[in-house]
């Protein structure tokens, strides 16, 4: 396995201000082994980037001497698969079309996707989707990106957040091997499952369909002011691990601490070091 570090753990990262170049040094000198850049429709990184762009960012990461773990993209947020606005669906549709192939050029085979919510906890004001019309109008979403991830050999990764939807580990399963599709998979969050389940229990369920894994760690007090610094928490790491280890997980662990904070990627690089390298 190797330690990576989120785009978005960084100062300007989450603002997508901070230029990429700058990201993957700051990455590398704090010993990760790659990073997971983020690309969304405004910022240093956007779905209208070219092919000579993303040459010049691998170009940079080899200099640098890092490596492009995956990307990833909160675009689905604000821009639902999910929404009662068909014009909004079909718009993140073609976003995440042109985003599949940003990653492909940008010589990475894992795109993040957030396939829609039954509610958005940060956003007070988002609509509210009934959970059976959610998952139907996620599963329309996904299947129109699978032309194009198997065209392209670039996996949609479905993370588990907190969007209210795909709640366990077997209707995860059951979501993803719908489509028949070996480009259709998981992005595996260990700390945002801790609220209801062990990420064990679904690193074991969910096996080969894992192709990248992100860690946080939480405290398990029922709010997002659970989620703390790594080592802080209550997420059983030697679990995790293990149960990595055991469906022979060699890829990518990405650690996603965000916001960023002074001090917060020393501790996170630090702490990444002792539980995966």
């Amino acid at each position: 396995m190797k330690i990576s570090a989120s785009y978005w753990m960084f100062e300007g990262g989450l603002e997508a201000t901070l230029p990429v170049a700058d990201a993957m040094q700051q990455a590398k000198d704090l010993g990760f082994d790659a990073i997971e850049l983020a690309i969304g429709s405004s910022g240093v990184l956007t779905h209208q980037a070219t092919e000579a762009d993303c040459k010049a960012i691998i170009a940079k990461a080899k200099e640098i001497g890092i490596e492009i773990a995956s990307v990833a993209s909160g675009e689905s947020w604000g821009c639902s698969p999910t929404s009662n606005d068909a014009d909004t669906r079909k718009k993140i549709v073609e976003f995440t079309k042109k985003a599949l192939q940003v990653t492909k050029w940008l010589g990475t085979d894992t795109y993040l996707f957030v396939p829609g919510a039954v509610s958005v906890f940060f956003l007070p004001d988002a609509e509210i989707i009934p959970y059976d019309v959610c998952y139907d109008r996620a599963k329309e979403a996904v299947a129109q990106l699978v032309p194009t991830a198997e065209s392209l050999g670039v996996a949609v990764a479905i993370e588990n957040v907190w969007n209210k939807f795909l709640l366990s580990p077997l209707e995860m399963r059951d979501f993803i091997d719908s489509f028949g599709s070996d480009m259709v998979g998981s992005y595996f969050d260990a700390g945002n499952v801790l609220l209801t389940g062990y990420p064990e229990h679904w690193i074991s369920i969910l096996g080969s369909r894992i192709k990248r894994v992100h860690v946080k760690d939480f405290k398990n007090v029922g709010t997002v002011e659970g989620f703390v610094d790594m080592l802080e928490g209550d997420v059983d790491f030697k679990a995790v691990r293990t149960a990595l280890e055991a469906i022979k997980y060699d890829g990518y662990i990405t650690a996603e601490m965000l916001p960023y904070q002074p001090g917060r990627p020393e501790k996170t690089a630090d702490a990444m070091k002792k539980l995966f390298k």
